[in-house]
């Protein structure tokens, strides 16, 4: 990704409107009400890095507003530490990313949200507990193709949380 399409103020926070660090327009940039949705580390790789085709229709929701990515300072923090994995360097280089451009890229696409209180259910994984606590907070779907996430998917819909390994439009 050339490096001028990122806007100057993309590492402040959400922009306000503009052009997203990944192309297309951000007329929802501030102020999203799209339906929540909270996507796992792996999945924010597909999306961010390694421009994966499952993900071309979240990134389309995404942009237009009908879904609004919520995400705490945890979940960034991880995926900052993902990215800095010495084996997915090359993979990263290959997609011509690096680690500021896609925070930026994430900050531009997602809101940001305070901590959410332990869920009544506990994940295999503790790393994947926060994914699952910030989506019963906010009644939000769950977007993972973890096996420890995917395995409560049961257990979560009966706490009225919707677990997806894919996004699509009817999703929404």
């Amino acid at each position: 990704m050339p490096a001028d399409a990122v806007p100057a103020n993309a590492a402040a926070g959400p922009p306000q409107g503009g052009v997203s660090p990944l192309g297309g327009q951000r007329p929802h940039a501030v102020g999203r009400v799209g339906a929540p949705l909270v996507i796992d580390t792996n999945i924010a790789l597909d999306l961010l890095v390694f421009e994966d085709p499952a993900t071309t229709d979240l990134m389309t929701a995404l942009q237009a507003g009908t879904v609004r990515w919520i995400a705490t300072r945890a979940m960034r923090d991880e995926l900052e530490r993902v990215l800095g994995y010495p084996k997915l360097a090359a993979r990263i280089a290959f997609h011509q990313r690096d680690t500021p451009t896609v925070l930026a890229a994430m900050d531009a696409l997602c809101d940001q949200v305070a901590d959410a209180p332990k869920a009544p259910v506990t994940c295999a994984d503790a790393d994947d507990q926060k994914f699952i606590d910030l989506a019963l907070a906010h009644q939000a779907q769950l977007l993972s193709k973890d096996q420890h996430i995917t395995r409560m998917r049961k257990r979560l819909a009966a706490l009225g949380v919707c677990t997806f390994v894919t996004w699509a439009p009817s999703v929404a």
